[in-house]
C-alpha cells in the first residue's frame, strides 16, 4: 500500500512539474534542482500567462478609467482581492490591502498603528527566531517612541519558550509581532495559544504568514489575529506583491501611510480626505499585472489541491531528514516536533557558502547565510547555515541527489 501511494504520488508531482517551465532548465550542464523555496517559490505557465495576458490585451490604470482596458484591468485586480479573502478567509474585501510584500505589510502597521498607538513605556514582543523584517521595523519604532522592545526566547530545538512567553506578557504589552513558521527552521508555531495568551493580556497580534501561507491553511478569522502579512513571491505568484490583512476596524482607525493619487475622496489645499478602505492604503499606481496574477497562484493552490501539497512536503521533509541524518558530522538546526519543509545544517567546519558553491556546481541550489535571521544564528553560536527547502513539484529523486550532492562536496572539501 504504501508503495502504490508513493507512485500516485510520484505521478501526481510529475503532472505538476511540467506545469513549471523553469524546472526544464540545466546548470553546469545538469537538471536543475531547486531547493531555495523558502526564498522565492519558481512560477507555474498559469501564473506567466496571467502577467502577459494583461500587458498584451488588459493593460490600463485600473479604478479611475470609464474606458474598456481600464475596466477589464480593474475587474482582475479587484478580483485578486477576492480570491485573497476567500484564501485566507477574511470577513470581507475592506480588509485585504494589498502591498509589495510582507515587508511593507509590516512596516505599514508598524508605521501607522504603531505610531498612533504606541507611547513611551509600553512594551512590544518578538521572538528570537523573527526574520529581520519583523525585527528592525519594530525597533526603529520603540526608538522613536522610547517603547521597550522584548523577545521570547527559543529552545535549542528551535520551539518558542511559551512559559517565558507568559512571563513577558504585562499591562504595558501592546504588540506581539510574531512569525507563524520560521524561515529558518521550519518551526510551525502554535499560534493560536501565542494569540490567545496576548489577547488576554489586552495585546493585538501581527503574524509574519511569509513562510506559513504557502505550507498551511490559513483562516484568519479562526485565528484571530489582528493582523496577517505575507508575501506572493512564496506562493508561485510574482515577485513585488503581497497582502495585509487586518481587522476592519482596526484598520479604519489607523492613520493612512502614504499620501497621493487613489487613497484620496478629496483634495484641496486647505484639507484632504480619505479614501474608505481598502483604498486608503493603496497609494498610487498599484503592481497591477503582478497582482492579477497573484489569482493565478492562488488558483493553482487550490486547484491542485492544497491538503496534497501540505501531505506531498511532509513527505519530503521527514525523507530527506532521515537521510541527512545518516551522513556522519552533518547536524540539522532546527528539530522542532511541527516544523515544514525546511532543513537548516552543517556539517563539521564546512563553511556553508563552500557547499553551496559546490552544491550549485552539481546543479543544486540551495541558501546559505543568515537567511536574514542574525540574531538567531548567534543563539544558536553559527555564523550561518545551508537551507534545503522544498515545494509541491521537489521529488524524492530530487532529494536522492541532493544527500549524494552533499556527500561529494564533503569529499570534495575535508
Amino acid at each position: 500500500m504504501e508503495t502504490s501511494t508513493h507512485i500516485l504520488n510520484t505521478l501526481q508531482v510529475e503532472d505538476i512539474r511540467k506545469q513549471f517551465p523553469i524546472l526544464k532548465r540545466t546548470i553546469h550542464n545538469k537538471p536543475i534542482v531547486y531547493f531555495d523555496n523558502a526564498a522565492t517559490t519558481q512560477k507555474p505557465m498559469v501564473v506567466i500567462d496571467a502577467l502577459s495576458h494583461y500587458y498584451m490585451h488588459s493593460n490600463a490604470n485600473i479604478h479611475r478609467g470609464i474606458h474598456t482596458l481600464a475596466e477589464e484591468a480593474t475587474a482582475a485586480y479587484e478580483a485578486t482581492r477576492t480570491a485573497v479573502q476567500v484564501f485566507i478567509n477574511a470577513s470581507c474585501t475592506e480588509e485585504i490591502i494589498f502591498t509589495r510584500g510582507t515587508t511593507e505589510s509590516i512596516n505599514l502597521v508598524a508605521n501607522t498603528w504603531g505610531r498612533k498607538n504606541i507611547q513611551e513605556g509600553d512594551e512590544i514582543i518578538i521572538s528570537e527566531m523573527e526574520h529581520h523584517s519583523n525585527i528592525v521595523p519594530w525597533q526603529i519604532l520603540c526608538e522613536e517612541k522610547k517603547a521597550v522592545l522584548k523577545v521570547i526566547p527559543i529552545s535549542d530545538e528551535g520551539e518558542l519558550l511559551l512559559d517565558v512567553y507568559r512571563q513577558l506578557l504585562t499591562s504595558k504589552t501592546k504588540l506581539v509581532a510574531i512569525t507563524y513558521v520560521s524561515n529558518s527552521l521550519g518551526t510551525i508555531n502554535p499560534i493560536s495559544e501565542i494569540i490567545q495568551m496576548a489577547h488576554n493580556a489586552g495585546a493585538l497580534v501581527l503574524v509574519d504568514g511569509a513562510q506559513a501561507t504557502v505550507h498551511l491553511d490559513i483562516d484568519v478569522q479562526k485565528m484571530d489575529c489582528d493582523f496577517y502579512a505575507f508575501s506572493g513571491h512564496k506562493i508561485y505568484a510574482p515577485t513585488g506583491v503581497g497582502v495585509l490583512y487586518g481587522k476592519k476596524a482596526l484598520l479604519e482607525a489607523m492613520p493612512v501611510f502614504m499620501g497621493g493619487g487613489e487613497m484620496i475622496k478629496e483634495v484641496s489645499f486647505v484639507k484632504t480626505t480619505y479614501a474608505e478602505l481598502p483604498y486608503k492604503y493603496e497609494a498610487g499606481t498599484p503592481n497591477i499585472a503582478d497582482t492579477i496574477a497573484l489569482k493565478a497562484a492562488i488558483d493553482f493552490m487550490r486547484e491542485t489541491d492544497v491538503a496534497m501539497i501540505h501531505q506531498h512536503e511532509k513527505e519530503l521533509l521527514e525523507y530527506a531528514t532521515k537521510q541527512m541524518l545518516q551522513i556522519p558530522n552533518l547536524r540539522i538546526y532546527g528539530t522542532a516536533e511541527n516544523k515544514t519543509g525546511v532543513i537548516s545544517f552543517l556539517v563539521n567546519n564546512i563553511h556553508p557558502q563552500d557547499m553551496g558553491v559546490l552544491l550549485d556546481n552539481q546543479g543544486i541550489a540551495v541558501r546559505t547565510g543568515h537567511h536574514c535571521t542574525q540574531p538567531l544564528m548567534h543563539r544558536l553560536g553559527i555564523p550561518g547555515t545551508v537551507r534545503a527547502s522544498f515545494a509541491v513539484y521537489n521529488t524524492m529523486e530530487e532529494v536522492d541527489r541532493l544527500i549524494n550532492g552533499i556527500q561529494k562536496s564533503i569529499k570534495m572539501l575535508l
